[in-house]
């Protein structure tokens, strides 16, 4: 498959579906006996929910019936999730206006996945994602996290905080950065309850396989 390169032994299982909303949680059940068989060190909600997006991308935009297959493949240390279907239009990931549904599972994935993209098949094309495994993946998520707030403080007071000033000043910062990017979901048509709830999913996700 182009897009990647296995240099390791990996695990591979192939579930063929059919395109139907009553496939969709019988595709995420059948992820997670994989998994568990696998005994998988990832967060099985967020495989189920990667799951859940990509098969019902086929369902919506692809067309019911169609059929599609979800392959599993383990390597290293990554999940790597991937979609056959036989069309070949390709998803974009692109801004959404009020009211518009289309392409908010792609800023779901992208938001989720620490990689994903689509490469054309000879039948249509796969949409495909990872999940990291890495048990470093949380301390990069700090840093970052902790990057970003002193960014917005400084962008916002105009000057570097230290010591204890600086620790009360970032946890304000949190909160203002997040009020902030509830106001920015709104503004481009997201349900600013469904990205805190995705948010909520993620970290406990996480939190549990920490």
């Amino acid at each position: 498959m182009p897009g990647y390169e296995v240099t390791e032994p990996r695990l591979r299982c192939v579930l063929p579906f059919e395109a139907a909303p009553a496939e969709v949680p019988l595709l995420r059940s059948a992820t997670v006996k994989q998994l568990n068989r696998w005994g998988m060190p990832v967060p099985c909600d967020e495989a189920e929910l990667l799951v859940t997006e990509l098969a019902t991308n086929v369902v919506k935009h692809v067309g019911e019936g169609t059929p599609a297959v979800l392959i599993l493949e383990w390597s290293g240390e990554r999940l790597r999730l991937e979609v056959h279907d036989k069309s070949p239009v390709v998803p974009s990931l692109r801004k959404s206006g009020c009211g518009d549904e289309c392409g908010r599972g792609l800023h779901l994935l992208a938001a989720l996945a620490v990689d994903w993209g689509t490469v054309p098949t000879a039948a249509g094309k796969a949409v495909w994602c990872e999940i990291g495994l890495s048990a470093g993946s949380g301390c990069r998520r700090l840093e970052r996290a902790a990057e970003a707030l002193e960014n917005y403080e400084g962008a916002r007071e105009g000057v570097a905080l230290h010591g204890r000033a600086r620790e009360s000043g970032l946890e304000e910062s949190a909160v203002g950065l997040i009020t902030d990017l509830l106001h920015w979901t709104a503004a481009q048509g997201y349900d600013p309850e469904d990205i805190l709830d995705w948010a909520q999913m993620h970290y406990e996700a996480e939190a549990e396989a920490a």
